[in-house]
């Protein structure tokens, strides 16, 4: 079992070997805290709460529309081989579980979300120094990048769910930034964490570093989705190989 995993994941990962993909995981995260950067610069005198400030004014946009997006587009084109010619018939009669297969490419989302909020993380920092700021981030920011996670891994699952059933690239994006949309209407509303594409944003606490986190019902609601769209992931699967 450890050895078809193994091999499903190393095989994704030649697959993703020289995608340009990976550019818009660096550039959108920079363009994001360019903004936010300047317009907390800008506007010191109401936003005065320093690194709390600072870090309501980066993930305002990154949360809600760049990251669903991105992990939009990252999840269709780890699909994008398959939805190609025939590739489906070698696909599916690869000496592997189907729930391989589906766990190689999930295995590639979740590097993307940890890698993607250290970038994130990473450029937080460095603003905040970039302005003046003294001493380090608030240590409740550890608990806004282990919350991301799992919040990110979510919308993984589903984004991946969706690039299997349907073939065009571009649609599952625009599912993802609708997602992202919606999360912020539902977040508003104080429905965010029962929201699934509203736990990123709510674990990262986008725009409101202050949030009280039920911390309990978001680990349990983030597991439900990760094990129901994994689960429709293998079942669709299976279906398709029949």
């Amino acid at each position: 079992m450890k050895l078809s995993v193994l091999k499903t994941i190393q095989s994704e990962q030649l697959k993703l070997k020289h995608s340009p993909v990976w550019l818009a995981f660096f550039a959108l995260p920079i363009i994001s805290a360019f903004f936010g950067t300047a317009n907390y610069a800008a506007n010191q005198g109401v936003l005065q709460h320093e690194w709390y400030s600072l870090w309501s004014q980066h993930t305002l946009f990154l949360c809600y529309l760049f990251m669903p997006a991105l992990i939009g587009t990252y999840c269709s084109y780890l699909w994008r081989l398959e939805h190609m010619r025939n590739n489906w018939n070698s696909f599916l009669t690869a000496p592997v579980p189907l729930y391989a297969l589906c766990f190689g490419k999930l295995f590639q989302a979740v590097m993307m979300i940890i890698l993607g909020n250290a970038w994130i993380f990473l450029l937080y920092f460095l603003c905040g120094k970039i302005c003046g700021l003294t001493g380090l981030p608030p240590k409740e920011s550890i608990g806004w990048f282990l919350c991301g996670i799992p919040g990110g891994i979510v919308i993984c699952c589903i984004q991946l769910t969706v690039s299997m059933l349907i073939r065009s690239f571009a649609v599952p994006i625009g599912i993802g930034l609708a997602g992202g949309i919606g999360a912020l209407a539902f977040t508003s509303k104080g429905w965010g964490v029962y929201f699934p594409y509203s736990l990123y944003s709510i674990g990262m606490r986008a725009n409101n570093p202050n949030l009280q986190l039920d911390t309990k019902l978001f680990i349990t609601n983030s597991l439900f989705y990760i094990i129901l769209f994994s689960v429709l992931s293998i079942a669709a699967l299976h279906r398709r190989g029949q």
